[in-house]
């Protein structure tokens, strides 16, 4: 078995060149966050600034995983901040009738997946074009939550659902040294888990006879990628712990980096946003991929209503506003093709944190949102440009 396994006699450069499309954003969040430590003197890598990060933006991140997905098919979902708005309203007003914090959650679920069934009916089997199609979802529900909110903020009963999106999960006197022991109890699990997933990995294809990298180049990949789990934690465990929205962000990414890697479904997706004619003529049911996809996209525009709403600790009829912009921005920041096809969840999330990034160090810097809108739009369009030049010059485009 193992005699049909072939090394790849490759040097670290040509393997980086390879893989220049997907490290290239891992390197532009570095120095974004190298630059905005020089100037805030360090104050964006303090424990508490880490964890707002992620708290700030974790419904954009959320979007962002659900997003990727409708880009790689090619299409685009224009609806979501409005979504976001009215699921956002609509699980305040489940929860404040009393009901308990998980079937409001699971409520919300369900309209987001009712409202991405009703989208993808349209562009699925109607035909209509997905712009148009969320285009007027973006309209429609932003009037629907007007209507329901009387254009006015609808505040929450208690503060249980703002935990949701403000607590943090620690066991009271589990500490570490300075540290809160369940967040490097979780840091040790997240390694071990990446080293035993790594191993399989390599393991699945020695079975099948696949070509493999050097044995260090796997080696220094889970160095890298530990490195970044241990800077990331021991900020969480050094001030309150693990955010609780970090935990849903975890869970999300890890099902659909599951699904698109290891699915049928995942392959579909990438089938039919490669090329949708091709995808139909080998059997492949594009409709049935494009309706999923959708439903997927409303499912998270549901729980980041949710989560948004908790942040808020009220639900805002004009929540949402420009979430849609900031998701897309996100995924093209992360490497996704703006012609379908390519695309990552990984790459979305870290797009979106590159956003956030940058939002937060300005803010720190006390810098006016005007000018936080041009260093967004610049970005954004370095991306679009550099997808566009990368694939040129691989006589892709």
């Amino acid at each position: 078995m193992t005699d049909k396994v072939q090394i790849e006699q490759i040097s670290f450069w040509g393997l980086a060149k390879q893989n220049m499309r997907k490290l290239s954003m891992f390197i532009m969040l570095g120095l974004i966050l190298a630059v905005f430590a020089i100037l805030t003197k360090g104050v964006n890598l303090t424990p508490r600034n880490i964890t707002n990060i992620f708290i700030q933006n974790s419904y954009i991140l959320i979007l962002a995983v659900g997003m990727v997905l409708v880009i790689i098919i090619g299409n685009i979902d224009l609806s979501v901040g409005s979504v976001v708005a009215f699921s956002g309203a609509i699980s305040a007003m489940i929860y404040n009738k009393g009901i308990g914090l998980i079937p409001t959650l699971l409520l919300s679920l369900v309209i987001g997946a009712l409202i991405g069934s009703f989208q993808a009916v349209l562009i699925a089997y109607l035909r209509i074009p997905a712009f148009i199609t969320t285009l007027g979802g973006m309209l429609l529900f932003r009037g629907l939550t007007y209507i329901i909110t009387n254009v006015s903020p609808i505040s929450l009963r208690d503060d249980g659902f703002k935990q949701i999106a403000s607590g943090s999960l620690n066991i009271k006197g589990f500490t570490i040294g300075n540290y809160d022991g369940l967040s490097i109890v979780v840091m040790a699990v997240a390694i071990i888990a990446l080293v035993v997933y790594n191993y399989f990995q390599r393991r699945r294809k020695i079975r099948n006879g696949f070509s493999l990298i050097p044995l260090r180049y796997t080696i220094l990949k889970i160095g890298a990628l530990s490195a970044l789990i241990i800077l990331v934690f021991l900020r969480f465990a050094a001030y309150r712990g693990i955010p609780t929205v970090g935990l849903v962000l975890f869970i999300v990414t890890a099902i659909f980096v599951f699904i698109t890697n290891n699915t049928v479904i995942g392959r579909y997706i990438y089938a039919v946003g490669g090329n949708a004619k091709s995808a139909k003529l080998s059997g492949i049911n594009s409709e049935q991929v494009v309706f999923i996809t959708h439903v997927i996209m409303g499912v998270l525009c549901g729980l980041s209503g949710v989560v948004f709403t908790a942040y808020m600790n009220s639900a805002l009829p004009q929540a949402g506003n420009q979430f849609e912009m900031d998701a897309i921005a996100s995924c093209y920041i992360g490497g996704a093709a703006a012609s379908g096809g390519i695309g990552t969840t990984i790459g979305a999330i870290t797009g979106g944190l590159v956003m956030g990034v940058i939002n937060n160090g300005m803010s720190l810097m006390n810098i006016g949102a005007d000018w936080q809108y041009v260093v967004k739009a610049s970005i954004l369009l370095l991306a679009v440009f550099y997808d566009i030049w990368s694939r040129r010059k691989s006589g892709l485009g």
